[in-house]
């Protein structure tokens, strides 16, 4: 016998059966208890809850450029949409189960039920009217396998053993992703009724209200008398107990995934011996694999099973996405935390407040050593205190609290979100099994050095740079397919076209979007330009297509914007509702200026977005008339929207179509003279002809005179006010410079009847509170003392508006004593007279 035989019959004695590890997932205890165990009975096979697709990529874990976090990512190869993960940290049981056999030449392999099965049960779930769980979220873990269906219940046992000796695997994979309870597989159906964490259970009954600090405490701190099995035994009795009791702990479908496990159990046992294998998942699982059930029952649960095709590869994980507060529904709440409290070799606590103070000096706050002295201090005795064998991160942030963040928690938020939490993004190696779009896009990120990163940050792009130029190109293209990897945003240095600001943020289901994008072609170029000919087609509105044309532009898909524009131009001629039209042009519009720093040639485009134009201006007038109030507000939008077009267009389009903006001026002129058109349109247009200078100041008054006058309703005159001042569009610095304006709008107000008066004051109240507080501040200053009261204008005389002829005595003896402070004269000393005062003011 060998000395590693000697030590594995002392360790786990003979005639015991398969080693169970019962397992938290993602526990950095469960996961040194893990390799404490393997170490001492040395296995000679390690079985391991998920997909058994994955077996192939087990050796994957040991190449060198692999680094967790990272997942197991599943999905079918019809509908890649629908998918799963199965994520691994560096701390979760699993991970370190299948190191230990790579590092000890141990076969590992995965036992759950294959995820080909399971996603085919997502499917047949959406169809019986239930969410999807794993299939379009990626939130639920799930399963899914290729190859061949689990094979037929035989009736004859001989059958079934000849079977299992084979180790008929079926399909290459079972699948159970891990989850927040001990045990509880995500694998289970689409929609799975509330479950209790078995773990949680007994940590309450502890009295803890953290089942992974119960763990730590009762596994890790108070030892087991040099039993490295213990712990593994006790909580496979509580499990049974609870199981017993009908604690809810597990999925629906448990069942059927624990007789296709207890299968595979079997099989390993019958070619490696059943004392040489080592079975580790989730400690709910474990009584049910000890139970002594028949091939023939177990089998019968497996007959008939629906199953879908399905591909399985490595993707890069995060920990943010394994924290519960993503929304991932086997996550857990502290990942930066428990990273650290497997990583660290000694001194976790005092490690981990150092992280913390540099983090807090990294952000300017003050932190000293002899803050992490004292914070040590504290959070070792409130451990004493509260009956722990070691502070945990109840503990410690606790007194990060307390001590370094004075009682904050603004500061003790940015620690949980960077060092709790945080936002480790793990990586994969290139021989990873990949869909061919994944590589071409790892190839264009590694020759634009646009490396993916977890941690959100903004990326600055001036186009007429090539690289930024292709960074552009590369960034538009994926989100036409979907991959929304970067998000455009307002840039803060620069307004020109030339220049883009990006939001980029990688996140690992966006691994899943790679691969539904990869039905429209093997290179981002080619995938984009099929996927925008097909949105094209099948747009619903004409506004869709002219958004879809503006990101063929910005993407540079020269093959597929002829198809949309010829898809537009159909679609535009077809189309006779002004409303659609106006919503459309401004997109189009748009798109042209990107011709110069793109060099793009927009010749067509120009071409078509005139032709929209010019239908717009003959239909807009009619499309006007007898509105209802809901509707003349959205009309007032596409005014403002087709003249802010119309003004861009009038520069770029060829000869023969200089005088579009003439054209737009008399529509303009024809909406603010009917008076079948609703007075929040009219005042608009009129708005609109003054500011292009195509309207005199006195000719705006006048009409301004005409609707305020008596004989129009109230509720009408309202309208045109808000038409011609509201909107943002600095109508508010227009009455603070034209007191005739202003002056027209109060008496008007002043004489409204009061039974009207309640029916316009909401609308009054909504054009006027859209300005900004100083223009607000000001207006009600020229209203409380009356505009052109005592002036210039209103006395028929020349002054400028807005300023009286003569000096107003008492409010220029409220400025004397703010003068006589800036001047730093005394009372006794200084006098000014008015002369002096008039000096100071001219």
């Amino acid at each position: 016998m060998t000395a590693q035989d000697e030590r594995r019959e002392s360790a786990w004695p003979s005639g015991s059966g398969p080693l169970l590890l019962g397992v938290r997932h993602h526990g950095p205890g469960s996961a040194r208890a893990v390799r404490a165990a393997l170490e001492a009975a040395r296995p000679r096979v390690v079985l391991i809850e998920g997909p058994p697709e994955a077996d192939t990529l087990i050796p994957l874990a040991a190449d060198e450029d692999m680094r967790p976090p990272v997942a197991l990512l599943a999905h079918a190869v019809d509908e890649p949409g629908r998918s799963a993960f199965w994520p691994l940290a560096e701390f979760s049981p699993e991970w370190v189960a299948i190191r230990w056999a790579l590092e000890h030449e141990v076969p590992a392999r995965f036992i759950d039920l294959p995820a080909t099965h399971t996603l085919a049960w997502g499917r047949e779930g959406a169809a019986a009217a239930e969410p999807e769980g794993p299939t379009s979220t990626a939130e639920e873990p799930a399963q899914q396998a290729q190859g061949e269906t689990i094979p037929e219940a035989e009736a004859e046992a001989e059958a079934e053993a000849e079977a299992e000796a084979e180790g008929e695997r079926t399909g290459e994979g079972a699948g159970e992703a891990a989850d927040e309870n001990a045990g509880d597989g995500g694998a289970g159906s689409a929609v799975d009724t509330v479950r209790v964490d078995p773990l949680a259970a007994l940590a309450e009954a502890a009295g803890y209200d953290d089942p992974e600090r119960w763990w730590e405490d009762v596994v890790e701190h108070r030892g087991t008398g040099g039993d490295t099995f213990a712990p593994f035994a006790a909580l496979e009795e509580a499990m049974g107990v609870l199981r017993e009791m009908e604690v809810t702990g597990g999925h629906d479908r448990d069942t059927v995934r624990e007789a296709y496990m207890r299968l595979q159990m079997r099989a390993a046992q019958k070619e490696f011996g059943d004392d040489e294998v080592a079975v580790v998942c989730g400690a709910w699982h474990v009584p049910a694999l000890r139970e002594k059930r028949t091939m023939v029952a177990d089998r019968a649960l497996l007959k008939g099973l629906p199953k879908v095709k399905a591909d399985m590869t490595w993707v890069p994980w995060t920990h943010r996405r394994l924290a519960r507060a993503s929304g991932y529904g086997a996550g857990i709440d502290s990942p930066g935390w428990y990273g650290h409290l497997f990583g660290a070799p000694d001194r976790p606590v005092e490690r981990w407040l150092t992280k913390v103070a540099g983090l807090l000096r990294e952000e300017d706050r003050i932190v000293s050593s002899a803050h992490v002295i004292e914070a040590v201090r504290l959070a070792e005795t409130l451990a004493a205190m509260r009956g722990r064998p070691l502070p945990g991160l109840t503990e410690t942030t606790d007194a990060v609290r307390a001590v370094m963040c004075e009682g904050s928690d603004v500061p003790l938020s940015l620690v949980r979100d960077r060092l709790v939490v945080g936002d480790v993004l793990g990586e994969v190696p290139e021989a990873a099994p990949a869909v061919p779009l994944q590589r071409d896009l790892a190839r264009l990120q590694r020759r634009l050095r646009l490396k993916p990163e977890a941690l959100e940050r903004e990326l600055e792009l001036d186009l007429r740079k090539e690289n930024d130029a292709e960074r552009s190109r590369l960034l538009h293209r994926l989100r036409l397919l979907g991959v929304a990897w970067g998000e455009p945003t307002v840039s803060r240095s620069s307004t020109g076209t030339f220049r883009e600001t990006w939001r980029l943020r990688w996140e690992p289901e966006l691994a899943v979007r790679v691969a539904e994008a990869g039905v429209w072609g093997t290179t981002v170029l080619a995938a984009a330009t099929a996927k925008a000919e097909a949105d094209a087609v099948s747009a619903r509105s004409l506004a869709d297509i002219t958004a879809l044309a503006e990101h063929c532009l910005l993407a540079e898909l020269t093959d597929a914007l002829p198809v949309v524009m010829r898809v537009l131009a159909d679609r535009a001629a077809l189309d006779a509702d002004v409303a659609h039209l106006a919503q459309a042009l401004p997109a189009l519009v748009r798109s042209l200026r990107y011709g110069d720093v793109r060099a793009t040639d927009t010749r067509a485009l120009t071409e078509v977005a005139a032709g929209l134009a010019e239908r717009i201006f003959v239909g807009l007038p009619p499309a006007c008339a007898a509105l209802d109030v809901e509707a003349a507000q959205e009309m007032r939008g596409h005014v403002d929207a087709v003249h802010g077009a119309v003004g861009l267009l009038g520069d770029t389009v060829g000869a023969g179509r200089g005088d579009l903006r003439v054209r737009w001026h008399s529509v303009l002129r024809v909406l603010s003279g009917r008076d079948t058109v609703p007075g929040v349109i009219r005042g608009r247009a009129v708005r609109l002809l003054l500011d292009d200078g195509e309207l005199a100041q006195d000719e705006a008054a006048r009409l301004m005179g005409l609707v305020l006058s008596p004989g129009t309703a109230p509720a009408d005159a309202a309208a045109w006010i808000e038409g011609f001042v509201g909107g943002g569009s600095g109508g508010g610095m227009l009455l603070v410079h034209d007191e005739r304006l202003l002056g027209l709008v109060d008496t008007w107000l002043t004489g409204v009847p009061g039974d009207a008066f309640t029916d316009v004051l909401p609308l009054l109240r909504r054009t006027f509170s859209a300005y900004e507080p100083g223009v607000r501040r000001t207006l009600g200053e020229l209203v409380r003392r009356g505009p052109g009261r005592g002036s210039a204008v209103a006395a028929g005389g020349s002054g400028a508006p807005g300023f009286a002829a003569d000096l107003d005595h008492d409010r220029a003896d409220a400025v004397l004593p703010v003068v006589r402070l800036l001047l730093g004269l005394d009372d006794d000393r200084a006098h000014i007279d008015d002369n002096d005062l008039a000096g100071v003011a001219g």
